[in-house]
């Protein structure tokens, strides 16, 4: 029994010692937006909506606010936490839903209407920003009713979806280094790829920690 638990203990560690590598590499990518350009990183090969008017400041607001709601969501998982540190839950909780449904979820459908890829990749950002909102949105209003089961498992779904900024990524490099396919391609794979499976994996968990 010690055994299992010890092995559990350090499954658990390096489980986060791991997500927070990625949360670090991903405040990397948002760091290289500092100070705020036309042509910085990824804006590089959207020069053809930066004159849109409302482009640049969903872009901006995405990439500075929707990164919050990674160490946020996180932490509200921590057993721990929510026994011995209520009002950290509470404040971790308030900022991860304002991080998402005032300013992340928003300003992501917006630029998802201009993705790569297309109308296929297009629809996939679109359709994650909706539903990021609305997962989000759930979790929040059985908190607020004290159903805590149900919020439990919305949360489950919209952090399924929070961790789609490391997974797309992740699946990028992984796609590209395999098999090196033309870069409009890899954008269609990755848009439903990077949070369709996470949900997959999300509705499982559900299933087999709550409804069953």
């Amino acid at each position: 029994m010690k055994t299992t638990t010890h092995k559990i203990t350090l499954l658990n560690t390096l489980l986060l010692f791991t997500y927070f590598g990625f949360v670090i590499l991903m405040m990397g990518i948002v760091l290289q937006y500092i100070p705020a350009g036309t042509d910085t990183a990824f804006l590089g090969i959207k020069q053809d909506y930066i004159n849109i008017q409302w482009y640049l400041p969903a872009f901006y607001i995405h990439v500075f606010t929707a990164i919050l709601a990674l160490p946020a969501g996180f932490t509200q998982f921590s057993k721990y936490i929510q026994k011995y540190f209520k009002p950290f839950h509470r404040i971790n909780g308030r900022i991860y839903v304002f991080s998402i449904l005032v300013l992340g979820a928003p300003s992501g459908f917006i630029i998802g209407l201009y993705a790569n890829g297309g109308l296929s990749s297009q629809l996939a950002f679109c359709i994650l920003a909706v539903l990021w909102w609305w997962f989000t949105l759930q979790a929040y209003t059985n908190a607020r009713k004290k159903n805590f089961v149900a919020h439990k498992i919305w949360m489950y779904r919209s952090f399924a979806l929070t961790l789609s900024a490391i997974t797309l990524r992740a699946w990028k490099w992984t796609l590209i280094e395999i098999f090196h396919p033309r870069p409009m391609d890899v954008y269609m794979i990755v848009a439903w790829l990077g949070w369709g499976l996470n949900l997959v994996i999300a509705e499982i968990i559900i299933y087999k920690k709550i409804k069953k």
